[in-house]
C-alpha cells in the first residue's frame, strides 16, 4: 500500500513517532473522501478537509472540548450529523508528545465503543 501523501503523510509520520502501540500498528485507510486511522483492530481517529478528528465517548468529550476541539459533523438530506470524534488542538499536529496523550484517550474511547457493541449485539454480522 503507498504512503499516504499531504496531511494524511503528516499524520503517518507523527503517528510513527508515538510509541507502541501506535509505531507498529496504526494504520491510515483512504475512506469516505477522507482516511480512517486504525490501530488494535478500532478506528480510534479520521482525517477530514486536511483535519484530524479523535474518538471520543462521556469520559474523554470534556478534554476534548475544554482543549478547543470541535465535532466532526457531516451534511446528509440537509441535516447536519456529528459523530462520537473531537479535532485535535492545533498544537497536537506539531508536537508528538501532546498528540500521544490525545491518541490513548481516542484509542481506549475506541475500545469502550467497541466493547458496549459486543455487549449490546449490535457489531454487524458479516453474511
Amino acid at each position: 500500500m503507498p504512503e499516504p501523501a499531504g496531511y494524511a503523510g503528516h499524520v503517518a509520520d507523527l503517528l510513527a513517532q508515538l510509541g507502541d502501540p501506535f509505531t507498529h500498528g496504526a494504520t491510515i485507510r483512504r475512506m469516505f473522501g477522507g482516511h480512517g486511522i486504525f490501530c488494535d483492530g478500532v478506528m480510534f481517529a479520521l482525517i477530514a478537509d486536511d483535519a484530524m478528528y479523535m474518538k471520543v465517548d462521556d469520559e474523554t468529550r470534556g478534554a476534548f472540548a475544554d482543549a478547543g476541539g470541535t465535532a466532526f459533523t457531516y451534511t446528509k438530506g440537509g441535516r447536519e450529523i456529528a459523530l462520537s470524534y473531537f479535532s485535535v488542538p492545533d498544537s497536537a499536529n506539531e508536537d508528538v508528545d501532546e498528540l500521544r496523550d490525545w491518541a490513548h484517550m481516542a484509542l481506549a474511547a475506541a475500545h469502550r465503543a467497541q466493547k458496549r457493541k459486543q455487549r449490546t449485539g449490535t457489531r454487524k454480522q458479516k453474511s
